[in-house]
């Protein structure tokens, strides 16, 4: 239950134990965590409740029944879980038909990616109805598959779908590269046993084995991630 696009034959560039990148999207490749938050308030509103601004950090990078359920819960507010994703959702769709903005340095790095025939995988909590009209924006066919958190029975934090990913792309979970914004999937790609570059977006994350923290996509590019393999 990964997608669609066809898969390239995995093959490492000599001298390098990189096999696959697998990037996040939310906050990693698109500047949307803000939009989910924003979307969050908005719905919220509409139920009579205010969101208090220090959950955002609790929700933030989670899956979508982890961060309904738990707003949910914390408010009180009349509304099953089912009908508040079909609201989250609807209210995320119409931001990003407004505006999709890139994080600095995704095209281009997903530009050498794909021009090196690096295998590359999207891994996101997010719906696939979220991620096919996202991938409209950042090109489907810079990924060879696509993971979506309601297609996993576990998502982030769990390995799942790094795992998925990997052995989608025909990879050892140790030779891939995974890309993150959040603590939540930091440790699914920990989890799973891969090397992570952390670029964090709401909450600071710290630097640990195997994980490297930058401030902006624009530090990386394929000589950093080869580079992490070889560390």
């Amino acid at each position: 239950m990964t997608s669609t696009v066809p898969a390239p034959a995995t093959r490492t560039a000599e001298g390098s134990a990189l096999q696959a990148v697998l990037l996040d999207m939310d906050g990693t490749l698109v500047d949307t965590e803000g939009f989910w938050w924003d979307v969050e308030v908005e719905v919220f509103a509409g139920l009579g409740h205010t969101l208090d601004d220090s959950w955002r950090h609790v929700v933030v990078g989670g899956p979508m029944t982890r961060s309904a359920g738990f707003l949910i819960e914390a408010t009180g507010a009349d509304i099953d879980l089912a009908d508040l994703t079909v609201l989250l959702n609807q209210g995320f769709e119409d931001r990003i038909d407004r505006a999709l903005p890139l994080m600095p340095g995704a095209a281009r790095l997903l530009a050498e990616l794909a021009a090196f025939e690096i295998p590359t995988a999207l891994v996101s909590a997010s719906h696939r109805r979220i991620i096919d009209r996202v991938l409209t924006s950042l090109g489907p066919q810079h990924f060879a598959l696509t993971v979506a958190g309601d297609e996993v029975p576990r998502t982030k934090p769990h390995p799942d779908p790094y795992l998925l990913a990997a052995a989608g792309l025909g990879a050892e979970p140790a030779r891939c590269a995974v890309v993150e914004d959040t603590a939540t999937g930091v440790a699914a790609a920990e989890a799973a046993g891969c090397h992570v570059v952390a670029v964090p977006s709401v909450a600071p994350i710290t630097p640990a084995a195997r994980r490297t923290v930058v401030t902006s996509l624009e530090e990386v590019d394929l000589a950093f991630l080869r580079g992490l393999m070889a560390a």
